[in-house]
């Protein structure tokens, strides 16, 4: 693939941070419209795939759902889903389909407003730019409850982004805390491998995989769910700030049911809320966690039923879930006898304290309306719920890099906004 160098002291209309999925999709649309851009990229393409999932990971969201603009999914398995390894090769060969102008090895370590726009500062010099598109993603430094730092030393601890796969923790038993995406896909990847796990359960809800013949996220996406814009919804921040429902694609795409994993050895806890020495502690909602995942996965079974009565739908009828575990005796404390290792599937936090240019909210939050902040030429993308579901997945992110390209041809058409002459640009070279 070509790659491209930068110069210190380049400047270009347009400048890209980030090389994943929304930062190639914003890039691939800019082409489309003809716009000089540069895409700046710490590390290689698919790093984040590459460097943060387990050996076992793959979508949640079936193969048909990648639709990057110019490079929808067209394998042979539309309704599976992709492996990690299998994620990276997608974004590698979608960086390949076209003149991608791409740096890679270069990180953006400032922006600030200056004469020119915006002063990008990179660990290979500064660059000058009309507009700048921040494309970092929301899953920046991981996050670990200082409360870890109580726990013995002789204790192997993670963070899920470091997770790899059961062999490399020590032997014994294994604390994994936190039951979204990661935790509960984290904590059956050991529980296949024979691992005695310790889970400490929180609030996201659960979504069945499949229902009444066919993948949820199928009857979601004909329902119109996906394209429904944040703006719809009465409460913005509950929704952009919600939990993801955990399922697994793993083995073809099954429910992940804590209660079953209880039948079968797992041991399940209420939210961590202390460590004192070997002893943790944990609130009495393990049932009231339990309770609401199932509420909420059983929810969005009623508004697929409602669709399917509504319009006449022949789909097969379906048994409703009955659980298949209840907790006797919500454990409030539990001893580290036995445990060695900690998996800390906690999420992670925003780092923009490199990006100085006032844009962010008292939460540390991007302002901005669907991408757009309030200082002229200066974007977002890839944010979660930036404008719908799909926004941060590979599923939406298209729509939302066309919106912007569009965005970003308009300012420089009303600034008159002229490609400079003279200034040092990016040159080929051949990777």
């Amino acid at each position: 693939m070509p790659q491209l160098t930068i110069s210190d002291g380049a400047h270009y209309p347009v400048v890209v941070v980030g090389g994943g999925q929304a930062g190639l999709a914003t890039s691939w649309q800019l082409t489309a419209r003809g716009l000089d851009h540069v895409v700046l990229e710490a590390h290689r393409v698919g790093s984040e795939w590459r460097n943060r999932r387990w050996d076992s990971f793959c979508l949640v969201t079936p193969n048909w759902q990648c639709r990057l603009p110019g490079f929808p999914y067209d394998g042979a398995d539309p309704d599976g889903f992709m492996v990690r390894d299998e994620i990276v090769a997608y974004l590698e060969n979608y960086a390949s389909s076209y003149d991608v102008p791409l740096v890679e090895g270069v990180r953006a370590t400032g922006l600030e407003e200056c004469a020119q726009g915006y002063r990008v500062s990179t660990d290979h010099g500064v660059l000058t730019a009309d507009q700048v598109v921040l494309a970092t993603g929301p899953y920046q430094r991981p996050r670990v409850p200082r409360m870890a730092e109580r726990l013995p030393s002789t204790l192997t601890q993670l963070h899920s982004s470091q997770y790899r796969n059961p062999e490399q923790l020590p032997a014994g038993h294994v604390l994994v805390v936190g039951t979204g995406q990661s935790g509960s896909q984290i904590a059956e990847d050991l529980h296949l491998a024979g691992r005695k796990v310790h889970l400490v359960t929180g609030s996201a809800p659960r979504v069945a995989r499949f229902y009444r013949g066919k993948d949820v996220v199928a009857w979601l996406d004909e329902m119109g769910y996906y394209a429904k814009g944040i703006d719809e919804f009465d409460d913005v921040d509950s929704v952009r700030f919600r939990v993801n429902h955990y399922v697994t694609g793993r083995d073809g795409g099954r429910d992940i049911d804590l209660r079953k994993f209880a039948t079968e050895g797992m041991r399940l806890y209420g939210r961590l809320i202390d460590i004192a020495g070997e002893r943790l502690r944990f609130a009495p909602n393990l049932r009231a966690n339990l309770d609401h995942a199932d509420a909420v996965c059983e929810g969005i079974k009623d508004s697929i039923d409602a669709y399917i009565d509504l319009l006449g739908i022949e789909a097969p009828e379906q048994a409703r879930y009955r659980p298949v575990w209840e907790p006797e005796i919500e454990e409030e404390s539990l001893t580290l006898d036995g445990i060695t290792s900690v998996v800390w599937s906690t999420g992670f936090r925003r780092d923009d304290s490199w990006i100085r240019v006032p844009v962010f909210d008292g939460r540390g939050y991007p302002t901005h309306h669907r991408g757009v902040t309030a200082r002229p030429g200066l974007y977002f993308i890839g944010l979660p719920w930036q404008h719908t579901w799909g926004s941060g997945r590979f599923g939406g992110v298209a729509d939302d890099a066309a919106y912007l390209a569009d965005q970003i041809a308009a300012r420089r058409m009303q600034t008159g906004v002229r490609w400079i002459a003279g200034l040092p640009r990016a040159t080929k070279t051949v990777a």
